[in-house]
């Protein structure tokens, strides 16, 4: 049924009239949701494959000294690898073990600007060695917030490392 109105035919408005306008916006409003929920996971896969590369990188400077320990040092020289800080290796290098420490100090630092190292020698019969390497993980794991500082993560190897007697 049409109403007339100076001779024009006008459609007539039923139930209908703005459920078109409704459903648009309701499918706007859940897609929004939808990026807003891929960009939160992307930024966490971002975070953690950060957190993931320094712990690799951790690793293998770990046993990069480890090998290196293995090569060059004798029952007599082992414990002189002890290191209670990358802060106290050496500044030049003039024999094998003290271009390994320095060679640790520096890897540890590039791993992070407050990157910590220590090698904790054990002169047992078959010499355990500790390795402890910590840096900053505030872009993954965030702020302690009852101290303010941001988390650390740590790589720690604890082995024995049979030197052959000289």
């Amino acid at each position: 049924m049409s109403m007339r109105h100076n001779d024009k035919v006008l459609p007539r408005l039923g139930k209908q009239a703005g459920v078109s306008l409704i459903e648009v916006m309701i499918a706007v409003f859940i897609s929004a949701v939808g990026l807003l929920g891929a960009a939160a996971m992307q930024l966490n896969a971002l975070k953690y494959t950060d957190s993931a590369l320094k712990t690799s990188q951790a690793s293998f400077i770990a046993y990069d000294i480890l090998e290196r320990m293995r090569a060059n040092a004798s029952p007599a020289t082992l414990s002189q690898y002890d290191l209670p800080s990358v802060s106290e290796a050496p500044a030049h290098a003039n024999n094998h073990r003290q271009h390994d420490l320095m060679d640790f100090a520096k890897n540890v630092k590039s791993l992070d600007d407050t990157g910590t190292g220590v090698i904790d020698v054990h002169p047992t019969k078959n010499a355990t060695v500790t390795i402890t390497i910590g840096w900053d993980e505030g872009r993954a794991a965030g702020v302690d917030e009852a101290s303010g500082q941001a988390h650390t993560g740590v790589f720690s190897i604890t082995t024995d490392l049979s030197v052959q007697p000289e």
